[in-house]
């Protein structure tokens, strides 16, 4: 009995190790081309496929990250993401892609992906970026990881952290992320806590937050922006 239960042990840690170390499932086929129409077709990863000998070189070509997004928003910044969304070949490959425009001190603000990590390369401007940690220490605070870059510098957002870049130029930044999931999710730190629908209760954000409810509700009369 006891060696049993070693076994299943083993086993059970083996799949937590392989899990763990996964991001979006290996695909099992050179490509599943994303389709809406469950007709003829299989369900893999969350998205019909095409059936392969419809696939042709227009599935795997997206146009369009030449353009500037716009800016002319309350944030000053525009990410135009390419996953499997709006660019079915990328079903099953794990991997995503998006721009973002800032206009002069525009921000991405403080975000996660809980899907996929996230590698940033600075085209043009000057950012200021950074992550904070989870799980700090007991009575430690979370650690932050900030650095300014500029063209050509590359940073990385492990997967599922917070993080956010602004613009500290005088003149409009571009940066191009790569994202190890073809659907690497976005939570919006700010709108989701105080732009829900339904809103949250003001007993869970004074508490949260320790401010008084006066301020929660300003916060959730708000407008939200979204820039994704």
């Amino acid at each position: 009995m006891a060696l049993r239960f070693f076994s299943i042990a083993i086993v059970v840690m083996a799949l937590a190790s392989s899990f763990a170390n996964a991001s979006d499932p290996n695909p099992l086929q050179d490509f599943c081309v994303a389709i809406d129409d469950p007709h003829h077709v299989l369900f893999v990863n969350g998205r019909f496929c095409k059936n392969p000998d419809d696939v042709n070189a227009d599935d795997f070509l997206f146009r369009g990250l030449n353009k500037p997004g716009n800016t002319s928003n309350p944030l000053g910044s525009k990410v135009t993401a390419v996953n499997v969304n709006n660019f079915p070949g990328l079903n099953t490959l794990g991997i995503s892609i998006a721009r973002i425009d800032f206009a002069p001190y525009g921000l991405n603000p403080p975000h996660t992906h809980p899907r996929a990590t996230e590698v940033l390369v600075v085209l043009e401007g000057t950012l200021y970026v950074g992550f904070v940690l989870s799980n700090p220490p007991p009575g430690m605070k979370n650690k932050l990881f900030a650095k300014i870059l500029h063209p050509g510098d590359v940073y990385i957002f492990p997967q599922g952290l917070i993080h956010f870049q602004l613009n500290v130029g005088k003149s409009n930044a571009v940066a191009f992320a790569s994202l190890s999931s073809q659907n690497p999710g976005v939570i919006t730190i700010a709108n989701a806590v105080f732009g829900s629908d339904p809103p949250i209760s003001l007993d869970v954000l004074t508490k949260a937050f320790q401010v008084d409810d006066k301020v929660i509700k300003y916060l959730q009369s708000r407008f939200w922006y979204d820039n994704n």
